[in-house]
Formats: C-alpha cells, sequence, structure tokens
C-alpha cells in the first residue's frame, strides 16, 4: 500500500489532450482505480460529452439522474451529482449527451469558465475528504476544458505513442499557458505519460526518445504499455486492476499512480 498524503483540499488534476483516442478516459479511470487502491479518495468528473467514463466505471445512462451538466448550469448540489463506483474509494460524478449542449449554454455566462471551479469548492467536499479530483477532458479545446483547466491545480497529458504525437501538445501548452495568465496562475503542467506503448515499435521508442528530449522530467518514467486486457476491461465496465489485476496494464498504472503519489508528496514538502 502506498503511503498516502493527506491534504486539507483535494489535488485536482485535468486529464486533457484535445487529440481523441490517445487513452485520456482510460488513463483517467485506471488511475483513479489505482489510487484508490492504494488508500487515497478519489473523485472522477466525467466532463466528455461522450460519458465514457462514466460507462467503464459501470453507472448505466438510466442511473445518471444529476449529471456534470446539473452540475455546471443547474447549481445542482454535490451531494446530488456525485455516485459511489464498484471500488472502494472511488466516486464519479457521471456525464451523459446532455452536456454536448453545454458549450453554447455557458456562451453567454458572465462566469462561464469559472463554473467547475466553483462548483467543486462548494464547502460540502469537505465532507467527503477526496484526496485527489480527476477530471476527464472532452477530446477538444472547447469552453468544457477550459473550465477543467480553470478547477484544476494541474493538467496530466496523456500522450499516445504515434507518429504526431508531439504536434498537438504545442496547442494544448499555449492553451494552459494562456488560463495561466488570464484566470488560474497556479496551473501546472502535471506530466506527460506515454500511452499505448508497443516496446517492439521502433516508432514508440523514437516518439518516448523525442519527448524525453523536448519535455525531460515532465514525462513520467512510468510508461502505460498497448495492452489487450487495458482495450477489454471497459466492454465489462470494470477498470483493468479489477479485471485483471495482474495484468502489465494494471500493474502500470498502478507503477504511475505511485510515481503521482511521490511526486506530489516531494512538491509538498
Amino acid at each position: 500500500m502506498l503511503d498516502v498524503l493527506r491534504t486539507k483540499t483535494p489535488k485536482i488534476i485535468a486529464v486533457a489532450n484535445q487529440k481523441g483516442g490517445v487513452g485520456k478516459t482510460t488513463t483517467t479511470i485506471n488511475l483513479g482505480a489505482a489510487l484508490s487502491e492504494s488508500g487515497s479518495k478519489v473523485l472522477i468528473v466525467d466532463l466528455d460529452p461522450q460519458g465514457n467514463a462514466s460507462t467503464g466505471l459501470g453507472i448505466e445512462p438510466e442511473d445518471r439522474e444529476f449529471t456534470t451538466y446539473e452540475l455546471l448550469l443547474e447549481d445542482v448540489d454535490l451531494q446530488e451529482v456525485i455516485v459511489p463506483t464498484m471500488m472502494d474509494g472511488l466516486s464519479l460524478i457521471p456525464a451523459t449527451v446532455d452536456l454536448s449542449s453545454a458549450d453554447m449554454e455557458l456562451i453567454s455566462n458572465e462566469k462561464r469558465s469559472f463554473l467547475l471551479h466553483d462548483a467543486l469548492r462548494q464547502p460540502q467536499i469537505d465532507g467527503f475528504q477526496f484526496d485527489y479530483i480527476l477530471i476527464d477532458c472532452p477530446p477538444s479545446l472547447n469552453l468544457l476544458t477550459v473550465n477543467a483547466m480553470v478547477a484544476a491545480d494541474s493538467v496530466l497529458v496523456p500522450l499516445q505513442s504515434e507518429f504526431f504525437a508531439l504536434e498537438g501538445l504545442s496547442q494544448l501548452m499555449l492553451t494552459v499557458r494562456e488560463i495561466r495568465q488570464t484566470a488560474n496562475p497556479k496551473l501546472r503542467i502535471e506530466g506527460v505519460v506515454l500511452t499505448m506503448y508497443d516496446n517492439r515499435n521502433n516508432l514508440s521508442q523514437q516518439v518516448e526518445a523525442d519527448a524525453r528530449d523536448n519535455l525531460g522530467e515532465l514525462v513520467f518514467s512510468t510508461i502505460i504499455p498497448r495492452n489487450v486486457r487495458v482495450s477489454e476491461a471497459p466492454s465489462y465496465a470494470l477498470p483493468v486492476l479489477s479485471y485483471d489485476s495482474t495484468s502489465k496494464g494494471a500493474l502500470a498504472y498502478r507503477a504511475l499512480a505511485k510515481e503521482l503519489v511521490e511526486k506530489n508528496g516531494k512538491n509538498a514538502a
């Protein structure tokens, strides 16, 4: 079990990459599961209208009475929207396709960029004693992603080990810089985690080398391998840690959680 550093307020991490299919939701679910398995209390906020994090954690659409849409746009209390998952210590604010219209509705709201920030800082949040809040962002740099970055302490970037992987990263970094200058001066990059890595593939190795050369210590030591168990787990509505606890994917996400906790322990010291 990891030595968990408890804080007065939860560490809020936005898991973001405007490119789809990079393992963003998979990383959110399994990092959250690994952190909760190690003793942390974790909340996952599904901010993607596709609702894949909600489905992947076994929350059926008909059971999503209150969602991130109501949290952002209808001032619903946190107690109404936070639901438990099958894993001890892991909770969820689910999403549905209703969230796809939120961007248009947010435009006319003068506090449009701060709605999630304010929602996650309701006094009721203290009663849950969360250590980490992970926000699964949509695959675009829209107002929902801006809300996540304004609410967050840091941004975790899953980076698929494929050609052109680093090209999209520059726009994301510019967005982080802009948010830091205008709305959230404390926002930082938590790190970049390489996903879908195949060590038999020269391209994966080249992407890793390029990422470490360009980004240095921002790149996590832990690498998430391309693993069939990781791919299968969502169809059973389970994190890979529950679906196949000894698989390479499960071991990798446990290692990522350990590295994240140790990194934040150093930063907090």
